[in-house]
């Protein structure tokens, strides 16, 4: 008779490792000392820094100075509770700058003293509460185009008609008022034409289209114009898959986006604007209203070196009329906002003195039934 071999199963610290890998939140166990003695996958590409390193190391130095991090820990080994603080921010230059979190600290029984921490990124959910915002804002502009349009085009086509008739029989210095009544009454109808975009509802015409060709037309346009005198920098991935939207679209939103950059660097004089397109795989979003799940890998981002954005107004510079410009109308990010969102993507700001980046996370095309990946 033939013996079966014995059956071998990992071991239980083998077992916990694997299950941990699984999760996608950094998860990290410290000691008493405060030194790191665990990290998942996620934590070591969090915090950029292998698991060898991390043990040899405490979690403060992977912390920005005063994170109220340390205090749960503390707490937790007081209470032997879990605790958890939510938007906390523990970016450092190490991992990239602005990191916001929550924050979940519990004990470990078997190990007394020892604390495990997850970090779960809030980036996403915020992205997706801003990009609703934007569209409920697109909404709102939709409607009062639709009121302006009505209300006010028809009554300045009269008033223009009237100015050209007394421009005839006027004098000079008459001619000159009637004249500018003309131009102010040609630059309202202009403004309501721009917020008339914005009521456009119907379905994108979209195909597979190569990123790259679209920013190189974009780069060319503004090389021969606006950003002449300004360095572009193009940090592309090669390997990039098509996207799936309306090519004519898109060169409008970066054209809007670097027109921006390039006046942010008017008085640069190192101005710099990198345009940048990776592949972040992953990234599986659940929007709220609906089952299905949304999968945004392809990263464009237009990043400039210039003074950057006023801090109260990042989180609103989607919105419309909304403006850093003296003699802006506050339309143009609002727009590339609305044709971003109907294209199933997401668009952000991340600002500081001398990094300002605009990031577009948009849907791959898969090839199949004309239709952009799930």
């Amino acid at each position: 008779m033939t013996t079966a071999p014995p059956i071998t199963r990992p071991a239980p610290d083998a077992h916990c490792a694997f299950v941990l890998n699984a999760l996608t939140h950094p998860v990290v166990m410290v000691d008493d000392t405060g030194r790191i003695t665990l990290a998942n996958d996620a934590a070591q590409q969090f915090f950029q820094s292998g698991l060898a390193s991390m043990r040899r190391k405490r979690i403060d130095a992977y912390l920005p100075f005063g994170t109220p991090v340390l205090g749960l820990i503390d707490q937790v080994r007081r209470t032997r509770s879990p605790v958890s603080e939510y938007r906390v921010d523990v970016g450092t230059p190490r991992n990239g700058g602005e990191r916001v979190v929550d924050v979940y600290a519990t004990a470990v029984p078997e190990k007394p003293e020892h604390v495990v921490l997850m970090f779960q990124e809030r980036t996403m959910a915020d992205k997706i509460d801003r990009q609703l915002t934007h569209r409920s804002a697109a909404r709102s502009v939709t409607g009062l185009a639709a009121m302006l349009a009505h209300e006010i085009k028809n009554p300045l086509s009269g008033i223009r008609g009237a100015a050209q008739l007394l421009e005839s029989s006027a004098d000079d210095d008459d001619r000159a008022l009637t004249r500018l009544i003309c131009e102010e009454a040609d630059r309202i109808v202009d403004l309501v034409d721009r917020m008339e975009v914005f009521s456009d509802e119907r379905p994108v015409d979209r195909e597979p289209t190569n990123i790259h060709a679209v920013l190189e037309h974009v780069k060319r346009l503004a090389q021969t114009g606006f950003a002449r005198d300004i360095r572009i920098v193009e940090d592309y991935d090669p390997s990039l898959p098509p996207v799936f939207a309306s090519r004519d679209q898109l060169i409008q939103v970066f054209l809007n986006l670097v027109k921006n950059a390039a006046e942010s660097l008017a008085d640069i004089a190192d101005g710099e604007i990198v345009l940048s397109t990776a592949f972040r795989p992953g990234i599986r979003l659940s929007v709220p209203g609906s089952r299905d799940r949304v999968t945004l890998p392809l990263e464009f981002c237009i990043r400039d070196n210039g003074p950057g954005v006023p801090a109260d107004l990042v989180g609103h510079l989607f919105d419309p009329f909304v403006t850093t410009k003296a003699n802006g109308t506050g339309l143009g990010l609002s727009l590339v906002a609305k044709i971003v969102g109907d294209h199933g993507g997401v668009v952000e700001c991340e600002s500081q003195p001398r990094r300002t980046t605009f990031r577009i996370l948009m849907p791959a095309w898969t090839g199949t039934a004309g239709e952009a990946a799930e």
